[in-house]
């Protein structure tokens, strides 16, 4: 009887070690900040508030605004010769030294459709505040399940403009502090506060036993924002799109209010209408 022959393993495909010093690329898998969230179907991953370790900003606006944050921890900038110009002109001296680069070596650390305007600069993430920490005459946003990082973006960068005083978000289910959302921010992270809590429920119980009137909106609300008298503190509760309010979310608001709105389309993107909310609310004091 014939002996089988023995196969010779193949072997193992070479894969050279990653270069240690070479920046990380946001949205790619395995770099950027660290993550166990999944990817997206656009590609860029979904993160957690606590799974960073390191944000990535980039965009004139948002590292401007990083970098005269004294609050922020600066740990490398890259910069075209044209951005380093750019960051003199408004700041003067650098609180860190850039190391000069062609556009081309940054858009490689992004995604395709990134608008980086020769800026790339890695921070720590800012800490997360505590609720006790909201002042007693405080407008404040609370977001329930609000994912989309763009979405995010442009409500922290009106909560900034109408002087919000801080927004809340969830641990889970809410997208991290660092790329497309500080570029949507456009600089107000560094302004408006992101307190993170693990149960907005409970958040939104305790808020209410300091004496946070507590409203809801929804297309479908009860009544006319403009007819509710507001106090303050106040926390204004805005739910996702689609799903709008979570049932202990809106279990947990004093009332759930409607924005009026005149035209043939009745609802809004959840972003316009927190700049809409916060306009009303900041002219009613």
């Amino acid at each position: 009887m014939r002996r089988p022959r023995r196969r010779t393993p193949m072997p193992a495909p070479f894969r050279p070690k990653p270069d240690r010093d070479r920046p990380r690329r946001e949205g790619a898998r395995g770099d950027g900040p660290r993550q166990t969230s999944p990817r997206r179907a656009d590609g860029t991953l979904h993160h957690r508030p606590g799974d960073i370790d390191e944000a990535v900003l980039y965009g004139v606006h948002p590292v401007i605004e990083a970098l005269r944050n004294p609050m922020r921890r600066h740990r490398r900038l890259l910069a075209t010769e044209n951005g380093v110009k750019r960051l003199q002109e408004e700041i003067g001296d650098l609180p860190l030294e850039p190391e000069i680069v062609r556009p081309s070596e940054i858009d490689r650390l992004l995604t395709p459709d990134s608008v980086h305007q020769g800026l790339y600069l890695v921070c720590d993430p800012l800490p997360s505040p505590d609720l006790d920490s909201l002042p007693d005459d405080a407008i404040v946003l609370a977001l329930d399940q609000i994912t989309d990082p763009h979405n995010v973006g442009a409500i922290l960068r009106s909560a900034a403009a109408f002087g919000a005083a801080a927004v809340i978000v969830t641990i889970r289910h809410s997208p991290a502090a660092t790329g497309v959302l500080a570029k949507s921010a456009s600089g107000a992270l560094e302004h408006v506060p992101l307190i993170a809590v693990r149960n907005l429920g409970d958040a939104l119980d305790e808020l209410g036993k300091r004496g946070f009137q507590r409203i809801g909106f929804d297309s479908d609300g009860d009544t006319a924002f403009e007819d509710v008298t507001l106090t303050r503190p106040l926390v204004m509760v805005m739910g996702a799109e689609g799903k709008g309010l979570r049932q202990r979310t809106r279990e947990l608001c004093d009332q759930v209010a409607r924005l009026e709105v005149p035209g043939a389309i009745t609802s809004l993107n959840v972003s316009n209408a927190t700049a809409i909310a916060l306009y009303a609310a900041s002219r009613r004091r």
